[in-house]
Parts: C-alpha cells; sequence; structure tokens
C-alpha cells in the first residue's frame, strides 16, 4: 500500500509556488506510482482524496485498475429534472447537503479566497487551530454533534498536532483557492475505470447514484449501516471490507 499525504499537508512539503491543484497532485501520485514500478494499481479516496484520486483515474486510465471513493458527488446530468427518479430518502440527502452548502461552507468561502490570512491566524494560536479542526469533526462525523463517542481525544489532538507541528495551517487551506484557481480549467470527462462508492449515511458531500452514473463506470455501490465523511476514522473495518471486496475482484 502506498499511502502519501498530499503536497501541502502534514509532512509532504510545502508548495512554494501556485497551481498545486488536484489534477497537478494527480499528477504527482501517478508519477510517483510509476517511479516505484506500479504497473497496474487502485485508487482510493474520501474527502480531497476522492477528488484527487478520481483525477488519477482519468489521467493514468492505462495503469488504474479500480477507483474506490467514499466521497461520491456530482451534479445532477444537465437538462434534467434533479428530482426525477429519485427515492424519498435520496430526495432527503438532497435537501441535507443543500442545507449543508448554505450553513456549513464558510471555511470554503474563506479557505477558497483568503487561504494565507486564515492560515497565519491558525497557525498562530493552538486554541484557535484545535476550534477550527474539532468544528468539523463535530458538524461533519456521524456522532450526533459529541466527536468524543466516535474518537478518543488522543486521536482528535493528534489530528490537530499534525497540523500545529507541521505549520501547515496555509498551505494546506491552500488547496480550496487553487481548486478554484486552476492554472488549465478542468475539461469534464466520464471516468472509465471501474468505480465503486461506498455510501456512509452521514457523509455531508454527496449525491445520488443516478447523478453519477454519467460520470462514472460505477461497478460497486454499497450502502452503509453508519459513518459519516471520516469514513476511515469513523468505521475503519466497513471501509476497509468494501476496500477488500471491490478491489478483490477486479484483480
Amino acid at each position: 500500500m502506498v499511502i502519501p499525504s498530499i503536497p501541502g499537508f502534514a509532512f509532504s512539503d510545502q508548495p512554494r509556488e501556485p497551481g498545486y491543484d488536484p489534477a497537478r497532485m494527480a499528477a504527482i501520485e501517478a508519477k510517483l506510482m510509476a517511479r516505484l514500478g506500479y504497473q497496474r494499481y487502485g485508487a482510493q479516496g474520501g474527502d480531497w482524496g476522492s477528488i484527487i484520486s478520481t483525477q488519477v483515474a482519468l489521467n493514468d486510465p492505462a495503469h488504474v485498475a479500480g477507483l474506490h471513493l467514499n466521497m461520491c458527488f456530482g451534479n445532477a446530468p444537465a437538462g434534467t429534472d434533479p428530482n426525477e427518479g429519485l427515492t424519498d430518502l435520496e430526495r432527503e440527502r438532497v435537501k441535507a447537503r443543500q442545507l449543508f452548502q448554505s450553513e456549513e461552507t464558510g471555511y470554503q468561502q474563506i479557505q477558497g479566497t483568503k487561504p494565507q490570512t486564515i492560515g497565519i491566524a491558525l497557525n498562530d494560536s493552538p486554541v484557535g487551530l484545535a476550534a477550527w479542526i474539532v468544528e468539523k469533526f463535530r458538524t461533519w462525523c456521524d456522532c450526533d454533534g459529541n466527536p468524543e463517542t466516535i474518537f478518543t481525544r488522543d486521536e482528535l489532538l493528534t489530528n490537530i498536532t499534525l497540523y500545529w507541528a507541521t505549520q501547515t495551517a496555509a498551505s494546506s487551506a491552500r488547496i480550496y483557492y487553487e481548486s478554484r484557481h486552476p492554472l488549465s480549467p478542468p475539461v469534464p470527462r466520464r471516468v472509465e475505470t471501474p468505480t465503486a462508492c461506498a455510501d456512509f449515511p452521514k457523509e455531508i458531500i454527496w449525491s445520488p447514484r443516478r447523478w453519477l452514473e454519467p460520470r462514472f463506470n460505477i461497478t460497486r455501490w454499497t450502502t452503509m449501516p453508519r459513518g459519516g465523511h471520516f469514513a476511515a476514522m469513523e468505521q475503519p473495518q466497513l471501509l476497509v471490507d468494501d476496500m477488500r471486496a471491490f478491489f478483490r475482484g477486479i484483480r
């Protein structure tokens, strides 16, 4: 297994020039896999890892055997009624996503427009950094507003410490800015690589399968019984079991 931290995060180097958007990060990851000698490999991700892994599958289809995502999202197909063909549960989840976008994405606006400003502030205050990060765990996990029912304090503090010790608050925030201002605007393309979606019920960035079919070659869709945005930390066994089942079938 190759588990990289992406540029600007944790122990990866901090980019010293603009242009490190998800597409460029995906190119770096594909180059890394080639350098390590992998002729065929699978890609997996959630959050930014979902976006970057999708780009890896698009850019290196000759070597990517399968794509597994635990944040599966996209817009409704153009020219269609977004609600057409959806179940009542799917409509409720679409409404929840819309509510999240309107009420819970202030961080995206700040990090996507003024990443250096918020980065300097967070890098100067461990309490501020802790508040900024734990608020996300509280809101995004399947924990009914109490992250300590899912994560230990050591797990939460370790996550915070990775940003604090490496001083990467600003460099990690920049991915939001770079994705909004790519040097080369992405051209929409369908992922033909076999794709699996692990659908966790409290994922905050979510789309119904019907919206995703035109964008991905979906060959596996698993409705999970519990879990939210931080699937790898919240429900690691559910995630690992689904990954194993998917990649076992495409070797």
